[in-house]
């Protein structure tokens, strides 16, 4: 069913017309769509603390390539909600109000139920990506402390007041540059 310019989309949905009906089963979809990669998201970076955490460099990259790949299709579904809420209230994003107007007073249960899980899955995976963001950063800290440890190199930012270690140059030992030009 196409919309009038003139005729509310409340009206079109309240009619018995199958494009109204499609349109919000489309929604509803894209919301659950939304949600379903959200959830393999939060999956990934569950996978992705556990590789770091038995130091595994192969299954911490495949976590980075499968999260691209799911960012990638993420944003492509994002796109389809939007233009299915432009299509229903003439706006990209769709707030409470507005989806209310568009469905003649009230959001369909199904709509609001989708809406509601794509929202706890957000919330669920922003919370997923602070504790990997921080876990990531302890163990890029901890290698190279190590790296500096097994090197011999003193660490670059003194916390304390205590002498930092010099370099030392042993005369006796060999070791001195020649300026071989004389």
């Amino acid at each position: 069913m196409q919309l009038q310019l003139n005729q509310p989309v409340a009206t079109a949905y309240r009619s018995s017309s199958p494009g109204s009906a499609g349109t919000l089963a489309a929604l509803v979809d894209a919301h659950q769509s939304e949600r379903r990669l959200l959830d393999e998201l939060i999956g990934i970076m569950r996978r992705q603390r556990s590789a770091v955490a038995s130091d595994d460099l192969e299954g911490v990259d495949d976590s980075v390539f499968a999260t691209h790949r799911i960012l990638v299709t993420l944003g492509e579904a994002r796109r389809r909600r939007r233009s299915l809420n432009t299509i229903l209230g003439g706006s990209d994003e769709l707030d409470t109000n507005a989806l209310m107007d568009a469905f003649g007073g009230s959001i369909p249960k199904s709509l609001e139920e989708a809406r509601d899980a794509l929202r706890s899955s957000a919330g669920i995976l922003a919370n997923e990506v602070d504790v990997n963001r921080r876990v990531l950063r302890e163990a890029l800290s901890s290698g190279d402390e190590y790296m500096r440890r097994l090197v011999g190199v003193p660490d670059v930012a003194r916390s304390d007041y205590s002498p930092a270690v010099t370099a030392q140059t042993d005369v006796g030992s060999g070791g001195l540059l020649i300026d071989r030009r004389i």
